[in-house]
């Protein structure tokens, strides 16, 4: 099963699926009451190349504040909901673009079909998110009390068939657990089994470099495999660092095209200067430049250049007070190390 394969599902002013690309998503980590905090989270991360947002619905004032949010975003909007149906309801009612429901946290019937009622009269889709977590705890002692792979399926199958048998076929599917290898496998079989779109990523994963690295175990696979239609990059850290992590994945993949190529050399015992410390600068300067560029910042001349040849631009280092600038492996000149990023962004402002 392969992206295109997928059924097309439309989530506010964007298609999830079908022949789409990959849609990148995250959740604020604001209550969602505060509805002007929680606009200027979601306005920056939209600069960043957010697509589609999640937000928590943990009470009625938070489904209320939905109504203000829609307005002044520009992105469709998500509303998690767990154990009380009715703020399904309200957040749909008030602009809630999709509806996120965890089947280990909702489980009666009769209000998971008002659910679906409302969803239909409003053309809102809705995504399964089964959770290791979170299954249904019957389901899991009925299991040894262990929760595996085919439990997670189980859940899901279980889940879909509620809303299949009410004619309601609007579904995104997510299938996640903090150990990557369990999520990679049980997304590779719900590819096979449904042709809904899938939401990926890995839960729980931990801060910043250990969760990026989890993260990939599982997301880099799927998706060299063509499994994935949205994807959360999730991190113990700000939203804003999700949405970068996933720019740059899928970027590295072929699959976010616009977006910046930085090429930097490991630390030896050659290099001449600090090369973390100017890359660093480099980086920030390219996130806020915006602009689909290769640059290479590089600790010594010795292979600098030849390393560094396929980047629109690059610095060597000579020593601790001189660079050497090349373009597309062709030395143009020198500068000075502090002198590099307003190099750069003459280079950018001029070709």
């Amino acid at each position: 099963m392969i992206r295109e394969n997928t059924k097309q599902i439309k989530v506010g002013n964007i298609y999830i699926g079908g022949n789409n690309k990959v849609i990148i998503q995250s959740m604020c980590n604001i209550k969602t009451e505060y509805v002007n905090k929680v606009v200027n989270q979601i306005l920056k991360m939209e600069k960043e190349g957010l697509e589609l947002i999640r937000v928590s619905v943990l009470d009625f004032k938070d489904a209320e504040a939905i109504k203000e949010i829609k307005k002044r975003i520009h992105i469709p909007l998500v509303a998690d909901i767990h154990y009380d149906y009715r703020l399904a309801l309200k957040a749909v009612e008030n602009g809630a673009d999709k509806i996120r429901l965890n089947p280990g946290n909702l489980k009666n019937e009769d209000q998971i079909n008002q659910v679906i009622d409302i969803c239909k009269q409003y053309d809102v889709p809705i995504r399964i998110g089964v959770n290791s977590g979170s299954i249904d705890p019957e389901m899991v002692k009925n299991n040894n009390n262990k929760v595996t792979l085919d439990l997670m399926i189980e859940s899901l199958d279980k889940y879909i068939k509620i809303f299949e048998d009410r004619g309601f076929y609007n579904l995104v599917l997510a299938l996640k657990s903090s150990n990557p290898l369990d999520t990679l496998e049980a997304y590779r079989i719900a590819s096979k089994k449904y042709d809904y779109p899938l939401h990926i990523g890995v839960t729980e994963t931990s801060y910043k470099d250990i969760g990026l690295i989890r993260s990939c175990v599982a997301l880099v696979p799927l998706l060299l495999e063509g499994i994935g239609n949205t994807i959360r990059i999730s991190l113990s850290d700000q939203p804003i660092e999700e949405v970068r992590a996933c720019k740059r994945l899928l970027h590295e993949l072929n699959l976010y095209s616009s977006y910046y190529t930085l090429i930097s050399c490991p630390m030896c015992g050659r290099a001449n200067a600090n090369i973390m410390k100017l890359s660093r600068k480099v980086d920030a300067y390219l996130q806020k430049a915006n602009k689909k560029i290769t640059v290479a910042v590089m600790g010594c001349v010795v292979n600098g250049i030849g390393e560094g040849k396929q980047a629109d631009i690059g610095f060597a280092f000579n020593n601790q007070t001189t660079c050497t600038m090349f373009v597309k492996g062709q030395v143009i000149g020198t500068c000075k190390p502090e002198e590099v990023v307003s190099k750069l962004d003459y280079f950018i402002n001029n070709n």
